[in-house]
């Protein structure tokens, strides 16, 4: 190892994401076998994504995995609304894994279901590096986190499929927060932007998120607003 330069330490990472992702090249194999289609629901804390999942229950025949640093609460709150679920509890990591997606699986009906969500931890950096096996990546962001967090955070929003803007229904209580710089900001960082803005607490356009659910099998494509 250089002292110098942390070669080492670059290399150690390399190996750890070759190891990840032939985990999750085999988690994707069992998912396109039973052909249930696995979604990765990313987002800050707070930003919704427990409640988006909560509003899809009995509208989408889904199963959940839910990761976090350190209780099951998420997991608890999907099982009382009848989504079969399982809580991967990291500690200190910042993110969920390959292997430990793979781990969970045993512990829930999964294949009953049509799509499989991996609600990772609240995190907008880490859990973007890692692949999971899943088809398709969502972001959850809400609006209470202003409108700059596409630009802030590009990584993750480099790499989703669809961004769903939360919790709409607190815009007339934020008027510093933009909808259209935030489609602007997505403009910037998002290969192929798409987004949809809902309120899972009012239910406002949450036909428009199961609409995109139901065009999951080929991706989101076309699905939700086009920013330009």
């Amino acid at each position: 190892m250089c002292e110098s330069c942390g070669c080492g330490v670059v290399e150690l990472h390399e190996r750890v994401l070759a190891d990840n992702d032939a985990a999750a090249l085999h988690n994707r194999a069992h998912f396109d076998a039973a052909k249930v289609r696995c979604v990765n629901l990313m987002g800050s804390p707070g930003s919704g994504k427990t409640a988006l999942l909560e509003a899809t229950a009995g509208r989408r025949r889904i199963a959940a995995i839910s990761g976090d640093l350190a209780t099951d609460n998420d997991a608890a709150r999907l099982r009382a609304r009848g989504i079969p679920s399982a809580s991967i509890t990291t500690g200190s990591a910042c993110h969920l894994d390959a292997t430990m997606v793979h781990h969970a699986l045993d512990h829930l009906p999964w294949q009953e279901a049509e799509i499989l969500f991996v609600e990772n931890v609240g995190n907008l950096v880490c859990p973007a590096v890692y692949d999971l096996g899943q088809h398709l990546n969502v972001v959850a962001l809400s609006v209470t986190e202003g409108d700059d967090k596409p630009l802030k955070y590009p990584v993750m929003f480099r790499v989703a499929d669809l961004v769903v803007l939360t919790k709409i229904d607190l815009l007339p209580v934020l008027p510093q927060v933009s909808v259209d710089r935030i489609r602007d900001a997505l403009d910037q960082v998002m290969p192929s932007p798409r987004m949809i803005a809902v309120s899972a607490l009012t239910g406002a356009e949450i036909d428009q998120w199961l609409s995109a659910l139901g065009a999951s099998a080929q991706g989101f494509s076309g699905v939700g607003l086009r920013s330009r």
